[in-house]
């Protein structure tokens, strides 16, 4: 049994394994309502735990619909429900928890919470999301690119935006299947330094643009996120807004990309802002077949983290 807890800890073929059977359970399933099980049920008899404390709408439904269509039981926890951190430790919460479930996927703040949940559970555990990293997105998006435009290695994905925690996950799922990748944002909101270094030092080609027609121009894939986190003060939300909005991916800009670029956005989406309804809904759009693709990314991530 493995933890997933980002994509750069993460061997590159584990990461390659899950994506295929993500693929080959999206087409044994067909048309099939969606309430059915799968014919295979490698989760019977299974509980899993999934533990919000920052709220969710795709997150929450898919892992749940996941282990459901696999056969399991899901038992559904909010920060209010439980002690986490506050009157319990992470660790003694995380024991306990093992004694009780087969799987733990977590939402949370910061990445040193899923790190001790991890270190301290006998079960394996999996990031949902934390504020610097979001790998199972990640692997939903690399299964929607390819599905759409074939193999990701030697592509190049354009950022615009925000250099936040979808951002970081990308810059490392860079380095593991082999694309380059180029950021276009204001300085003051760019990605991590070090993982930006470190897809450099990979070999592969890791660029700041700060115009983003010039960062679109040979993208094979544009990718935006909320310019906003879930409790942001008011003040930052404004100051963000100025400083985000030439980088909103509109029309305008896509005219600067090649034809056959195709966007990408994890959601929830502020229409109007960090992406306009015409590209939202048009043509280059794969943003709802990617968040459909956290379904099927997330049931292979719970077996290789079971390995059933």
């Amino acid at each position: 049994m493995s933890d997933f807890l980002d994509i750069a800890s993460t061997d590159a073929d584990a990461l390659r394994d899950m994506l295929a059977r993500a693929s080959a359970m999206k087409a044994a399933r067909g048309d099939r309502p969606k309430g059915t099980p799968d014919d295979e049920q490698p989760l019977a008899g299974r509980v899993v735990a999934l533990i919000f404390e920052k709220p969710s709408t795709r997150t929450r439904i898919s892992f749940d619909v996941g282990v459901r269509q696999m056969g399991g039981t899901t038992m559904v926890l909010s920060g209010a429900d439980m002690q986490l951190g506050h009157g319990e430790t992470i660790a003694d919460t995380a024991r306990v928890l093992s004694r009780y479930v087969d799987l733990i996927m977590i939402r949370t703040f910061g990445a040193d919470i899923v790190q001790e949940m991890a270190q301290a559970a006998s079960v394996p555990v999996i990031n949902g999301l934390t504020d610097s990293s979001h790998p199972c997105q990640i692997m939903a998006d690399v299964m929607t690119y390819e599905e759409h435009r074939g193999p990701i290695a030697g592509k190049r994905v354009a950022w615009m935006g925000d250099g936040n925690n979808v951002a970081q996950s990308f810059l490392q799922a860079a380095e593991r299947f082999g694309f380059d990748f180029t950021f276009s944002g204001p300085e003051q909101l760019d990605p991590d330094p070090s993982l930006m270094g470190a897809l450099r030092a990979s070999g592969r080609d890791m660029r700041v643009e700060r115009d983003p027609a010039r960062a679109v121009a040979d993208a094979d894939l544009v990718v935006t996120d909320t310019w906003v986190s879930m409790g942001d003060a008011e003040s930052s939300r404004q100051r963000r807004h100025n400083l985000l909005r030439p980088y909103q991916v509109n029309a305008a800009l896509m005219a600067n990309a090649p034809e056959d670029a195709i966007v990408m956005h994890c959601l929830p989406a502020h229409r109007g802002e960090e992406i306009s309804d015409d590209v939202m809904d048009g043509p280059r759009s794969v943003i709802f077949d990617e968040a459909e693709n956290r379904l099927h990314a997330q049931k292979a991530i719970m077996r290789w983290c079971l390995g059933v």
